[in-house]
């Protein structure tokens, strides 16, 4: 009987394109409504084509906005990254800790003791040439620098044992007498200066301390010196000050004797202002080594920057 599809080719053909039909109707429909709606919102709303490209351009630079921090983000993520790595240019990161920091406390520990024992052999040595080749005030301005510099380098305890080093080292070569007088006033005014440098203390109030310790050592020296000859040194002091009176008197024409008081106070100011002046080279001296070293010391007054041309 012919009630198959297939004795009915024409009817089932039919039947199976119908659905076709009717979704390739539907898509065309949903094309046509959006077209429409483009050309009213372009020609209903006034939009021309200069603001359709200027909304181009703003997506587009959003675009490149989010890729450049998606690739911002990327590089952050990356481990072992170099910006991270890079310290920032503050004062606790300045060049002279940088080799320190990047040492392991093993090498530090190591680096310490060798320049602690160099700059002590230095410092012993600069006293020893002094004493038997003396050159007048050239190498006494050193005899602070290297414990100075120890202390700015690697702190307190390193400094001190670095004076403990040459006044041991002085004991062996010249006797414990000399490396007295060496570790005072000299060793202690190293520690003491490097400590204030290290605290950014100005240079008013570190020339100062530093004249009392060398004062302090003159009278020390005296007081030594007359204990060991069974004499008094001091009034040999006195009679220098009083020829040095006489003589300034002279030059003024001033027809007087000094007065025996004047005297008296007269000799511990002289002694403090000869400290002082010499204190005061020291950091001059400070100032143009310790900047080349990477390890500066406080800035100087203006008054004194603009007589050296030196920033």
């Amino acid at each position: 009987m012919p009630s198959s599809n297939r004795d009915n080719p024409k009817d089932s053909d039919f039947d199976t394109t119908i659905p076709l039909k009717r979704d390739v109707k539907r898509d065309l429909e949903s094309l046509t409504e959006d077209l429409n709606e483009d050309s009213n919102w372009v020609d209903g709303d006034g939009v021309d084509g200069e603001s359709l490209q200027q909304k181009f351009q703003s997506e587009s630079q959003s675009e490149s906005q989010s890729s450049q921090t998606s690739q911002a983000k990327a590089s952050n993520s990356i481990p072992g990254d170099i910006s991270q790595d890079t310290p920032q240019n503050t004062p606790q990161n300045t060049p002279q800790n940088t080799l320190k920091d990047k040492l392991s406390p093993k090498y530090q520990t190591t680096l310490a003791m060798v320049e602690t024992a160099f700059l002590a052999t230095a410092g012993s040595l600069i006293w020893l040439i002094n004493y038997y080749f003396p050159l007048g005030p050239v190498l006494r301005i050193f005899f602070p620098i290297p414990i100075a510099l120890v202390y700015l380098r690697w702190g307190n305890r390193a400094s001190r044992m670095t004076a403990l080093i040459s006044f041991l080292l002085l004991s062996v070569l010249m006797g414990p007498t000399r490396s007295i007088i060496f570790l005072i006033p000299f060793g202690v005014m190293g520690i003491q200066l490097g400590a204030l440098w290290k605290r950014g203390v100005g240079w008013p109030f570190c020339i100062a301390i530093g004249a009392l310790i060398g004062a302090f050592g003159v009278f020390f020296r005296i007081w030594l010196f007359s204990l060991l000859i069974g004499e008094d040194l001091y009034l040999y002091i006195i009679n220098q000050f009083t020829q040095l009176l006489d003589w300034v008197f002279l030059r003024l024409n001033i027809l007087a004797q000094p007065n025996p008081l004047f005297i008296q106070i007269g000799t511990p100011v002289m002694v403090l202002i000869s400290n002082t002046v010499y204190v005061f080279t020291v950091h001059l001296v400070a100032l143009l080594v310790f900047d080349r070293l990477e390890n500066p010391i406080p800035r100087p007054p203006k008054w004194i920057s603009v007589i050296l041309d030196y920033e």
